[in-house]
């Protein structure tokens, strides 16, 4: 059976621990909700989510940060659905407001390796943002920061150095949907992610 046919990714599905239910990830965002609204409340900030990643925490942490801010978005990518990423960053997508002078807070899913984050964080800087900070809603704990000690200023859940998807998280594309965080099972697991 082909590696890409629907019923892998329900194998894959149907293996996968769960790490964190719906329930767990709410509480997780409740929590980074309070720290946020703390810090950026009153700056009226400028939330960008990074997508395709980002979509779903920031979908479910924006209805809990009730002050005055605004949304945007951008799309840079360094897997392009592969499982492996490389260190060039492609713009699909740069965000449509001017981020000089704001306080910008980026939203994804993962802080895995870091580049992305980090990278995406650099732009922002360099475009003239009074202050960055990144929400995530899971770090994966490992010693492969690059660059080294780059972390987010705000982050929900921790997760082991394993494959993980759900909540916005995908496996080769797919299960980004899923309704909870989960580590890819052994058997299916081809290098972490």
């Amino acid at each position: 059976m082909a590696e890409t046919s629907p019923d892998h990714y329900e194998r894959v599905y149907r293996q996968a621990d769960c790490l964190f239910s719906l329930k767990e990830i709410d509480a997780a965002l409740e929590i980074l909700s309070k720290k946020i609204s703390h810090n950026l409340g009153a700056k009226n900030p400028l939330v960008i989510c990074l997508m395709n990643g980002g979509l779903i925490t920031a979908g479910h942490l924006l209805t809990k940060l009730d002050f005055l801010l605004q949304v945007d978005y951008l799309h840079a990518t360094r897997y392009r659905e592969a499982m492996q990423g490389s260190d060039d960053l492609q713009w699909l997508v740069k965000p449509h407001h001017a981020i000089e002078g704001r306080h910008v807070l980026l939203v994804d899913d993962i802080l895995d390796e870091g580049m992305t984050l980090f990278q995406v964080s650099e732009f922002c800087r360099a475009q003239g943002a009074a202050s960055v900070s990144c929400a995530v809603i899971v770090e994966k704990i490992h010693d492969r920061r690059s660059p080294p000690g780059f972390k987010a200023e705000y982050t929900g859940l921790e997760v082991p150095d394993r494959y993980v998807f759900g909540f916005g998280m995908d496996y080769k594309g797919y299960l980004r949907n899923a309704p909870g965080i989960f580590a890819v099972s052994e058997s299916h697991e081809e290098g972490a992610h």
